[in-house]
């Protein structure tokens, strides 16, 4: 596997911002999917925004103008800047990485998840 480590959560007033960042280490060979996945409590985990293998963006309707996902391939690390926050985007993020990464003499595929941040945004 490859090991993603979340970071930039926290708490934010309506109307602020904030950075997600996920750090993805190990030697990737190729990443066919990038996902930013929100779980509010009581509720269904759901994707937020992704990268797609030919590099599209896709955003859930409601952040669709206020996030933006993006990755730094240089640093192996994937971000989501979320803009003009609103109390009902209050959750704990994930990110998803999935591709193939070099271990040892082999190339495996891998489905990598974060460990999670919490976004807390007050009205």
């Amino acid at each position: 596997q490859v090991p993603l480590v979340e970071s930039g959560g926290g708490l934010v007033q309506a109307g602020g911002s904030l950075r997600l960042s996920c750090a993805a280490s190990g030697s990737i060979f190729s990443i066919n999917f990038i996902g930013w996945y929100r779980q509010a409590p009581g509720k269904q985990r759901e994707l937020v925004a992704a990268i797609t293998s030919g590099g599209s963006t896709n955003y859930i309707d409601s952040v669709k103008g206020r996030f933006i996902i993006s990755r730094d391939n240089a640093k192996n690390t994937v971000y989501l800047q979320m803009n003009s926050l609103k109390p009902e985007d209050t959750a704990v993020y994930y990110c998803n990485v999935r591709g193939i990464a070099t271990m040892g003499p082999w190339n495996k595929k891998f489905d990598s998840w974060g460990q999670g941040t919490q976004v807390t945004v007050s009205s």
